[in-house]
């Protein structure tokens, strides 16, 4: 038989039988949830978290409007596989800068776990900064804890169903325009706002902005803590990426306990009490429903809500602040203050995590600022790579993929070299390409069939880019390799 365990209720009697009597379990193998209503909180976490929730609203709903050069400052165009970043245009063979963001976005999770535990779930993570938004727009509506806990108790009637409405109206509104805004970095916004306007949206438009404003709806409305207890494999990892000296919300035991209500006027010395009022507080704030004062969890978010709720609490009693704070283990058992703590921040785990975003962010930047705005391709042509021309000469077949990476508009002036008296036959030379376009060209090279060893020979194409017109940029040369068949 398993063991019991939270919320098993027993069943049966105890009593004597013929066969003798046993205790009867029986355990519900899932958890009715029970709904939480975070409570309020000011302060300056609260603060810092506010402030991030804006500027990344702030960059996701506002750079889709952003123009450039005539264009979206931020787009990605999958159809024509072009990402636009303002004044740079990355193409599916720029895959390694996506590496290099990979990169430096796992080591900056490692880093910054390792020093403070989830910073990035308790302040920048889209499941958080939705879930404050959606709770204030809550709050407007229906009030704070305890006005939305009387509000679920009250039976049905005209004021509970005009206020739910009105929230999930809201709910519903602000879930679309953030639907509507994700899609608008992959199909030009303006556009897709006409296209709305109009009912005249495309499928794969339509439905994403549906299923994105649905998943914000779900996700941020209605599941809440539920994502980052259940869904997110974050909470699972975490614990292996702390150590003894990684900063976390502590609750101060040795100082709180025991715990117990007492007037303000009181001295908890001469009840025997420590500085914790037992007021719950902590766990009303905590948008997970944790009690902290029992110990790390994995459903803490690291929000430090529970923070700035004690600390209202600790200076109305008239208590030090910090019962509980971000701490460590070594700390807890040290007793270091916050000079002790700042000294071990630069441990060698530390040291390692920031040299490797170091290296690798120099490294991309550098490759980044050297990246060539012109590359070209030589492929064989799928004709016959071998032909003799009406003259007698040995004609090889080339097809050239020319791109011009950036938004300048460029002259493509291509030749040939490697064997004597070779000849290069192609339609329109130079090319002339707009910016960030590409272009397939058919080229024949030449040669006469004396003019070297029998078989494949290395020549070099070369190519010089000249921006056009008032464009401004230098002129870019390059070389590339090929093989020339002579029979």
């Amino acid at each position: 038989m398993s063991q019991p365990g939270p919320g098993a209720v027993e069943s049966g009697a105890r009593g004597g039988g013929a066969a003798g009597a046993a205790d009867s379990v029986e355990q519900s193998l899932y958890e009715v949830r029970r709904k939480i209503y975070p409570r309020a909180v000011t302060g300056h976490f609260a603060a810092a978290r506010w402030l991030f929730v804006l500027l990344t609203q702030a960059v996701f709903y506002g750079a889709a409007w952003l123009p450039w050069n005539g264009r979206q400052a931020v787009l990605f165009d999958i159809a024509s596989r072009k990402f636009y970043i303002f004044g740079l245009v990355f193409w599916p063979q720029d895959i390694v800068y996506l590496t290099v963001i990979l990169i430096l976005s796992a080591y900056s999770l490692f880093l910054f776990t390792a020093v403070a535990g989830r910073l990035w779930c308790g302040y920048t993570c889209p499941q958080t900064v939705y879930t404050e938004i959606f709770l204030w727009i809550e709050r407007q509506v229906e009030g704070d804890r305890m006005a939305r806990m009387k509000l679920d108790k009250e039976p049905p009637g005209a004021r509970k169903l005009g206020l739910k409405a009105a929230k999930h109206a809201l709910w519903i509104a602000l879930a679309l325009w953030t639907g509507f805004t994700f899609v608008g970095y992959f199909t030009p916004i303006r556009q897709l706002a006409q296209d709305v306007a109009g009912f005249s949206t495309g499928p794969w438009e339509t439905f994403w902005m549906l299923f994105y404003g649905f998943a914000t709806y779900g996700n941020a409305g209605w599941m809440r803590e539920q994502v980052c207890k259940y869904m997110c494999p974050y909470a699972r990892f975490q614990g292996v990426m702390f150590d003894p000296d990684t900063l976390v919300i502590t609750y101060d035991r040795e100082r709180g306990e025991p715990r117990g209500a007492r007037a303000r006027a009181v001295d908890p010395k001469s009840k025997g009490l420590g500085a914790c009022v037992d007021c719950g507080i902590c766990v009303q704030v905590c948008p997970t429903g944790i009690d902290i004062r029992n110990g790390l969890q994995y459903e803490c978010i690291g929000c430090a809500a529970c923070i700035d709720g004690c600390n209202q609490v600790m200076d109305k009693m008239g208590y030090p602040r910090g019962l509980i704070r971000y701490s460590s283990e070594n700390a807890m058992k040290a007793r270091l203050d916050k000079g002790g703590i700042a000294k071990r921040v630069l441990r060698p785990r530390i040291l390692i995590y920031s040299g490797i975003l170091l290296v690798v962010l120099v490294a991309g930047v550098l490759t980044l600022l050297r990246r060539e705005p012109v590359k070209v391709d030589v492929m064989r042509d799928r004709t016959p790579m071998m032909a003799a021309s009406g003259e007698g000469r040995v004609e090889n077949v080339y097809r050239l993929q020319i791109m011009n990476t950036d938004e300048t508009p460029r002259s493509f002036l291509i030749s040939v070299s490697g064997l004597p008296e070779m000849r290069l036959d192609m339609r329109g030379n130079p090319v002339e390409l707009p910016g960030a376009a590409q272009r397939m060209v058919p080229v024949r090279v030449s040669a006469m069939p004396g003019a070297s060893q029998h078989g494949s020979v290395d020549i070099q194409f070369h190519i010089e880019a000249r921006p056009v017109g008032a464009a401004g940029g230098s002129s870019v040369t390059l070389e590339e390799r090929a093989r020339f068949v002579v029979p």
